[in-house]
């Protein structure tokens, strides 16, 4: 611990994710450049996000009230649920407003490399809602980790008498064919729909 508390800024910025030290130096300066009632916001929703939120007993999303409006909003469709990794993919999909089921976020993914296993991911909590599901739906990213998991779910919940798909992936729209790498090319060959 340092008596310094520029320095002790510096080293707790650098704690953040993404956040290396000219980052965490440039971001120290510049709320030393930033009225106190600014800094002294920050600290506050820090400190508020703290000691309000949890995560859902139902889905493992953030939540202030538990259980969380979408799991309680009876207007959501019971009968599917949209697995994602960590809780603030839900409002990227939600964003989209075409999916109106239920939601469980994992908590992560699988990571052998991280010591990650199927014990460190809220996957008992997935099942355990799986009565009166038709489909779930795995959301996880087009990456290794996202892909090992997938499959890890997929063989666990098959025989569970409900439909598992998978997100689509493909193209983006406004992208060209000649610099798309080929395992999104690939995918988009194999993923593609009649019109």
């Amino acid at each position: 611990m340092t008596n310094d508390p520029l320095a002790r800024l510096i080293g707790e910025l650098q704690r953040l994710p993404g956040i290396g030290p000219k980052t965490a130096t440039r971001l120290a300066h510049h709320l030393l450049k930033t009225k106190l009632e600014s800094a002294r916001g920050l600290a506050e929703a820090i400190l508020e996000v703290k000691e309000t939120l949890t995560h859902c007993s139902t889905c493992n999303s953030i939540t202030a009230v538990d259980p969380c409006s979408l799991c309680t909003d009876p207007q959501r469709d019971r009968s599917r649920i949209c697995v994602v990794e960590e809780p603030f993919n839900i409002q990227a999909i939600e964003r989209t407003g075409e999916f109106h089921g239920l939601y469980h976020s994992l908590g992560g993914t699988l990571s052998p490399q991280r010591g990650i296993g199927p014990d460190q991911l809220a996957i008992d909590g997935l099942i355990d809602r799986l009565d009166g599901v038709e489909e779930i739906i795995l959301a996880t990213n087009p990456n290794v980790e996202g892909e090992a998991t997938a499959l890890f779910l997929a063989r666990v919940l098959r025989p569970r008498n409900v439909k598992v798909t998978r997100l689509a992936f493909g193209l983006p729209i406004g992208g060209d064919i000649e610099y798309i790498d080929e395992v999104t090319l690939a995918r988009s060959l194999s993923g593609r729909r009649s019109l």
